[in-house]
């Protein structure tokens, strides 16, 4: 079993509320939920309209097919355009 775990700093481009922010933040989470079937939170930064942070999950059998998730998830946040990523990690157990 191989765990992959992705997670991206973002900055929220346009937003002028915290309002603003969950609505694209949702946006992208629900995309990601449908599209890859990972698991999907708002880890760091919630008190900030700015900025965010994400992290996404994904469980399987092998590492290859994990990998092809989260690299799928990764274009997915980098080609939306209400925001810009700042930093993205990969860990896998």
């Amino acid at each position: 079993m191989v765990v992959g775990i992705i997670g991206w700093e973002l900055e929220m481009v346009g937003c002028q509320s915290l309002k603003e922010k969950r609505s694209v933040l949702k946006s992208l989470k629900d995309r990601l939920r449908n599209r890859y079937n990972v698991s999907v939170a708002e880890t760091g930064y919630q008190d900030l309209w700015q900025r965010a942070e994400l992290a996404a999950c994904v469980i399987s059998s092998a590492r290859r097919p994990a990998e092809s998730v989260l690299e799928g998830a990764d274009r997915l946040v980098a080609g939306e355009p209400r925001v810009r990523l700042i930093r993205t990690e990969r860990s896998f157990v």
